[in-house]
């Protein structure tokens, strides 16, 4: 059904995907929970370049269930 180059586009959207959810998990926000770090939180690389990776993650799977294989002269 799909060529190998569907699925090389499948596991690259994948792996956008999953860079977008590990930027947006981020890493450890403060040391002391009780104080609530607003920079680490809301940082521009958690709420805006991860979500658009995602995205992108998400297009470029589109794409490859989409794409016709090429055909070959037999």
């Amino acid at each position: 059904m799909f060529s190998k180059e569907n699925y090389m586009w499948m596991l690259a959207g994948l792996l956008v995907i999953a860079l977008g959810m590990i930027l947006m998990s981020g890493g450890k926000s403060n040391t002391n929970p009780a104080v609530f770090n607003r920079d680490a939180v809301y940082s521009p690389l958690r709420i805006t370049v991860a979500p658009i990776l995602i995205v992108i993650g998400l297009l470029m799977e589109v794409y490859a269930i989409f794409k016709k294989p090429k055909e070959t002269k037999a």
